[in-house]
């Protein structure tokens, strides 16, 4: 006995649908989050006169920011 085309396509029907299910609700506002809170780090720093928001980091304050922001940056690839 030969298969129906008509069970191959549910198949395939079913795997589709796994992946584009929407993202959760709280996904959009984290991502967002993510890259305001590494550009916030990153200004504050320059506007404190590299006092804050942590000193005795220095340097790295930059790069702190930097990885906060890249961690949202990130998350848009997964957004649908």
């Amino acid at each position: 006995m030969a298969r129906t085309p008509a069970k191959k396509t549910e198949i395939v029907a079913e795997t589709r649908s796994g992946e584009q299910a929407p993202n959760p609700v709280w996904f959009k506002p984290v991502m967002f989050g993510f890259m305001l809170l590494g550009l916030v780090w990153i200004i504050v720093f320059y506007v404190s006169n590299q006092q804050l928001p942590v000193q005795s980091l220095g340097s790295w304050n930059i790069l702190i920011g930097f990885g906060i922001l890249f961690v949202g940056f990130l998350m848009t690839t997964r957004w649908r």
